[in-house]
């Protein structure tokens, strides 16, 4: 079970609308998660990532099935359009 512990607005002209914190199975705290404005305005959930040494960025938390990361989607953005 998939429960938004926290949700932080960014407000500013960036593509970065807010950030979340996401408790998982009430054992798991994930710091970081990031609701993204993509382009055409539709927004998305970006997991927590780190910058390598050569200058890529790498999830730093990787959901590994497609309805985890459904769900985490679905919790985080109906938190954001409900705050």
């Amino acid at each position: 079970m998939l429960e938004v512990a926290r949700l932080y607005r960014v407000e500013n002209d960036s593509s970065l609308k807010a950030f979340a914190d996401v408790i998982v199975d009430e054992q798991v705290l994930i710091k970081g998660i990031r609701v993204v404005s993509a382009k055409d305005d539709s927004l998305f959930v970006s997991m927590p990532k780190q910058k390598g040494k050569e200058g890529r960025w790498y999830e730093t938390v990787s959901l590994l099935s497609e309805e985890a990361k459904q769900e985490m989607s679905e919790r985080v953005l109906e938190a954001y359009n409900t705050e």
